[in-house]
């Protein structure tokens, strides 16, 4: 069981598929209306991050809670480092909030973040509630680029 938080266009959803199969389950979440697959475990829902709603609105149409959630929400660059920075991790953070509600217990986490000043408070917070958590740098990331993903593994459940 897998969530997709930012998953216009679909590339996770594909990535995802992949691996589950037939045998799994995929919600994608984006505020814009990702293209139907021809996959009858594929769901994909129309919804913001930000709504404070959103997580109950994910559990009614997941079967049992997810196995994974996967967060690549990016806000609209502005160009102004601070306010980009401060926006993605606000963006992350509301995504852990949505993990921490949809996911079963030992779920993994994988969020993108922008590097800078507020990234080591968010890493705190993520290893709260994640026995082992990384930084990862995708290989398809631009080298130059700020962008890096905190993976969370074995998620503690809440308390």
């Amino acid at each position: 069981m897998v969530v997709d938080l930012g998953a216009a266009p679909g590339g996770w959803i594909q990535a995802s598929r992949e691996i589950v199969g037939e045998r799994g389950f995929i919600l994608g979440l984006d505020q814009k209306t990702i293209e139907p697959t021809s996959h009858s475990n594929v769901c994909t829902i129309v919804g913001d991050v930000t709504d404070s709603g959103i997580a109950s609105r994910i559990n009614a149409i997941l079967p049992r809670k997810a196995d994974v959630v996967v967060s690549d929400v990016s806000p609209n660059v502005s160009g102004v480092w601070e306010l980009d920075h401060a926006r993605q991790i606000d963006l992350a953070r509301h995504s852990l909030d949505i993990a921490r509600c949809i996911l079963a217990p030992d779920g993994n986490f994988f969020v993108k973040a922008f590097q800078g000043s507020m990234l080591d408070d968010f890493i705190s917070e993520v290893k709260k509630d994640f026995s082992i958590t990384r930084l990862v740098k995708p290989k398809a990331s631009r080298s130059g680029s700020a962008e890096i993903y905190l993976l969370g593994l074995g998620y503690k459940g809440r308390k």
